[in-house]
């Protein structure tokens, strides 16, 4: 069965349009978003918990015009996702279904919605999930990270973040620019980005080897300076940063 999310910014056509679907025996499970930037961090949630997690996503039934991110470039940003949701766009206007048809969308829906119409595009979804091999992500895009600051929905470029500390369940990314707490754990992060060049130098850190100015012994004690900040190195992990950064200074 189908687990499915509705985005509308009109509250009447997205309950219309919930109603909809739950009464379609093949949706197991179906939420609503007002906007594109509630949309993406649910699908972010999907993204994290896996196909196969209690958060999967695997349709998104989206408008197209909404205030700020409209459905197009909401759509737009999916496709750079490594195993994105499909997509079918439920609009009432009909001049954009040559745009959505390059986004790969899987059906184009004109309002008012009839029942029947819904019901193909649902069998349609169906039909596609159901021969789409799943494979696991647990990130949009291997290249940035989203994250929400303020409200907004943002894509951090990897290569930006220096270092990142473990809080719990959830880590904190820290750039020049910034910081943000994303719910991804940090033994999640050192596999994913180990093949970029961040090694684990703590229980709590792990440094991007790039951004490390300076690497300081005192007192038997280890620590590396990444920008202003300086962050100490446990005795298990001093011998492996410091052959790495010998070997990363000698390429």
């Amino acid at each position: 069965m189908l687990r499915a999310l509705a985005v509308d910014d009109e509250r009447p056509s997205l309950e219309e349009l919930l109603y909809l679907l739950r009464a379609d025996p093949r949706i197991g499970s179906v939420e609503g978003a007002g906007d594109a930037t509630g949309a993406l961090r649910r699908i972010n949630r999907a993204l994290e918990s896996g196909p196969d997690g209690p958060d999967a996503i695997d349709v998104v039934f989206l408008d197209i015009h909404m205030p700020g991110l409209d459905g197009l470039e909401m759509a737009r940003l999916l496709t750079g996702f490594a195993k994105p949701p499909l997509v079918v766009f439920v609009t009432a206007h009909e001049g954009f279904a040559v745009q959505a048809f390059d986004l790969k969308a899987v059906d184009y829906v004109l309002k008012p919605v009839r029942r029947e119409r819904l019901a193909e595009a649902v069998r349609r979804a169906e039909q596609l999930r159901e021969t789409t091999p799943l494979i696991p992500v647990h990130e949009p895009d291997p290249d940035h990270v989203l994250v929400e600051l303020g409200g907004v929905t943002r894509f951090v470029p990897v290569e930006d973040i220096t270092h990142v500390e473990a809080q719990g369940d959830y880590a904190r990314l820290h750039t020049a620019q910034g910081s943000h707490l994303v719910r991804i754990p940090l033994s999640t992060l050192e596999e994913r980005w180990r093949s970029r060049g961040f090694v684990r130098i703590h229980r709590r850190h792990l440094v991007a080897l790039r951004h490390i100015e300076e690497l300081r012994l005192d007192a038997g004690t280890v620590s590396v300076l990444v920008g202003s900040v300086e962050l100490q190195v446990s005795r298990r992990h001093a011998r492996e940063l410091r052959e790495m950064l010998i070997r990363r200074t000698a390429g």
